[in-house]
């Protein structure tokens, strides 16, 4: 009997720091289940069949921003710019396809959004600026560019197959989660299983051991906050098609819900930690919240208060995890 008082006194313990720490690494995920439980307790309309689809619409835009932005916070960056570089492409691609014809115009404004990324990249790089002041400035200088080549008022996009892709369905599902599925795919192939993703995630981790090893560290910082840029151009080109207009004042604020998307994800704003299939995670558990209270009727100065919530909730367990890895 004492043997088996003294068995189960030593592997119960163990097997619930087993479970704890199981669900420590996997929280990203368990919050992400424990969402679409909640959400179809709360609402009989959640998983309709519509209701779902325009789930996996709204994500695309905050899905394309915030894998670019994820390859900025992995090495220890941030990028504030990413909503005005999203209205900036969405007016500039309306602007210009009147002018030169709809690829030449797609091609041209996901161009300028990586123009503007590598801006950022520039001032924190070259200029030693803190990236938090650089993408700020870049933030307001892209807005107002939207605002001066639209003269402050939507453009109409002058091309029905652009806006029949962005409200049209293949095999039942939206055409621009399909965009988003083979960025996603892409990001994780670079983040997985190349130098460069490795090299990222070494700068956020320890910057100035990777530049005494020799590696260019200035060179990735740019090479992310084009990266960013060009996601962000991505982003803003798929939800001017949802309206068939490039908006000045589209994606306001944008970039909050994008930096709390891919802190939901598990990425730490020191750099270093996080991942694309998290961030993707992150991007449907605030899509899922948001359409849960669009669907509750909660207004949206509230709604803002629940997104702040989430993302102190979040900064706090990844604390909690880096505490219990330390």
């Amino acid at each position: 009997m004492e043997k088996v008082t003294t068995s189960h006194t030593t592997t119960t313990p163990s097997a619930a720091k087993g479970i704890l720490t199981f669900l420590m690494n996997n929280s990203t995920l368990m919050v992400f289940l424990l969402m679409l439980v909640i959400a179809g307790f709360l609402s009989d309309k959640f998983y309709s069949g519509d209701n779902l689809t325009n789930v996996l619409r709204q994500s695309v835009p905050l899905g394309l921003a915030a894998l670019g932005l994820l390859f900025v916070i992995l090495t220890g960056g941030i990028d504030l710019s990413v909503g005005s570089i999203m209205a900036l492409i969405s007016v500039a691609v309306a602007i210009l396809i009147p002018e030169i014809g709809l690829w030449p115009a797609v091609f041209a404004s996901l161009f300028i959004g990586a123009l503007v990324g590598a801006g950022s990249g520039v001032l924190v790089t070259a200029f030693n600026i803190a990236p938090f002041i650089a993408t700020l400035a870049m933030m307001t200088i892209a807005r107002g560019l939207s605002l001066i080549v639209s003269k402050g008022q939507p453009v109409f996009i002058d091309d029905m197959a652009l806006v029949d892709f962005g409200t049209g369905y293949f095999l039942g599902l939206p055409k621009p989660v399909y965009i988003l599925i083979i960025f996603a795919l892409v990001a994780h192939f670079i983040y997985k299983y190349t130098a460069f993703g490795r090299l990222v995630i070494s700068i956020g981790s320890n910057e100035t051991a990777t530049r005494f090893a020799g590696i260019r560290v200035g060179w990735y910082k740019f090479a992310v906050y084009a990266l960013s840029g060009f996601a962000a151009g991505m982003a803003g080109l798929l939800a001017s098609t949802r309206t068939g207009v490039g908006s000045p004042v589209l994606a306001v604020g944008f970039e909050l819900d994008v930096i709390a998307a891919v802190v939901v994800g598990g990425a730490s704003l020191a750099g270093g930690r996080g991942n694309v299939v998290n961030t993707i995670i992150g991007v449907l558990i605030l899509s899922i919240i948001s359409n849960l209270m669009n669907l509750m009727n909660i207004s949206g100065y509230n709604q803002q208060v629940v997104k702040g919530v989430i993302i102190i909730a979040a900064v706090m367990l990844e604390s909690m995890k880096s505490r219990k890895r330390a």
